[in-house]
C-alpha cells in the first residue's frame, strides 16, 4: 500500500505514553505541566505511563557526568532503577482529574522487559487501577549483564544489535504479561551508530514482520512512538500481518514534547488503514 501524496487533516489522538516527575529518567517532567500543555494543544486524552523497570543494566561511565540525573542510581558501572511509589503516582493522577475535568486523564505504566520479572509485576499492578499499560524492551544481555542498544553498539554489529532486540520482541508480545500495547518496536533506532549506514528497515524486515506477527496474533495495539518517527514500512508490515489497533505515543519526558509529531503519524496511520475510534480512549482500529 502506497502511502499518498496528500492526506486529510485527521484529529490529533490521544497521547498514550508520557513520563512525568514519576519516572526516574524525567527529572523535567510535570503531571500539572504536562495536562496544561495537553489541553492547550487540544488534546482528547493524556496517559501518564511511568517507568516500572527491574533491569540492571551496565553504562559507560565515561559518558555519564557526574552530575547527571542518573548519576546517583549508578554503582560501579551499573545503573539500578529506583522503585516506583505507585500510591504517590495514583494519587497524584486523581489530584490533577480533580484540578483539570475538562480533560480525560487515564492512569498506566510503562513496563520493562516485564516477561523477565512476572512477581514483581503482579505486585506492582495490584496497587491499583492502571488504564494504558505498555510493554516495552529497553535492554538485552550482554556480557554477562545486560545493556541497552546505546551501550552495545559498540562492541556489537549493529544489525546483530537490531536483529537481537526484535528476537526477544517476538518473545515479549508471546508472553502472558499483562500489557495491552507494544512499547517502540523501533526503539534501538534512536541510538543508531552514526558510524554505520543510514538504518533502511527493508534490511530487518524479516525479523520485523516474525515480532508484528505474533503481537497482532497476541490481540495487543502497535504504538506509534514519535520520539523517533516510525518508518512506513513499518506500519505497513503491521497492515499485512494481521495488526488490528493502534495507539500514539510522543514518549514525552518534557510536557513540551506531549503530542511531538502527532500530526504527520496520524495521517500516516489513517493513510495506511486506521482510524479513531468512537471514544477519544479508543485505540486507533483497523478499517478494511
Amino acid at each position: 500500500m502506497a502511502l499518498p501524496s496528500r492526506v486529510a487533516l485527521v484529529p490529533l489522538p490521544a497521547d498514550s505514553h508520557v513520563h512525568t516527575e514519576w519516572s526516574w529518567d524525567a527529572p523535567a517532567g510535570s503531571m500539572q505541566r504536562s495536562c496544561e500543555q495537553a489541553l492547550q494543544l487540544g488534546l482528547p486524552t493524556i496517559a501518564f505511563t511511568e517507568h516500572v523497570d527491574y533491569t540492571v543494566w551496565t553504562v559507560a561511565m565515561d559518558e555519564l557526568e557526574p552530575d547527571h540525573d542518573l548519576a546517583q542510581f549508578v554503582d560501579e558501572g551499573k545503573f539500578t532503577p529506583p522503585g516506583f511509589d505507585g500510591a504517590g503516582y495514583l494519587a497524584a493522577i486523581q489530584e490533577c482529574r480533580d484540578r483539570f475535568p475538562d480533560l480525560r486523564i487515564l492512569s498506566g505504566l510503562e513496563l520493562g522487559e516485564p516477561h523477565w520479572y512476572t512477581e514483581a509485576v503482579e505486585k506492582v499492578l495490584a496497587v491499583g487501577e492502571f488504564e494504558r499499560v505498555l510493554g516495552s524492551l529497553h535492554s538485552l544481555p550482554d556480557r554477562g549483564g545486560h545493556a541497552e542498544p546505546t551501550g552495545l553498539y559498540g562492541h556489537r554489529d549493529p544489525g546483530e544489535v537490531v536483529r537481537s532486540y526484535l528476537g526477544e520482541v517476538a518473545v515479549l508480545v508471546s508472553s502472558s504479561q499483562p500489557f495491552e500495547v507494544l512499547a517502540h518496536i523501533d526503539y534501538p533506532v534512536r541510538s543508531w551508530p552514526d558510524s554505520a549506514a543510514p538504518f533502511e528497515p527493508h534490511d530487518f524486515e524479516e525479523e520485523f514482520r516474525h515480532a508484528l506477527r505474533l503481537t497482532a496474533d497476541s490481540g495487543r495495539a502497535l504504538e506509534i512512538n514519535t520520539c523517533v518517527p516510525l518508518g512506513a514500512p513499518i506500519l505497513q508490515w503491521w497492515h499485512d500481518e494481521g495488526g488490528q489497533a493502534v495507539t500514539f505515543g510522543s514518549d514525552a519526558h518534557d510536557p513540551e514534547r506531549i503530542a511531538h509529531g502527532f500530526r504527520d503519524a496520524a495521517q500516516m496511520a489513517e493513510a495506511y488503514g486506521f482510524r479513531p475510534g468512537r471514544n477519544p480512549i479508543d485505540f486507533w482500529g483497523r478499517v478494511d
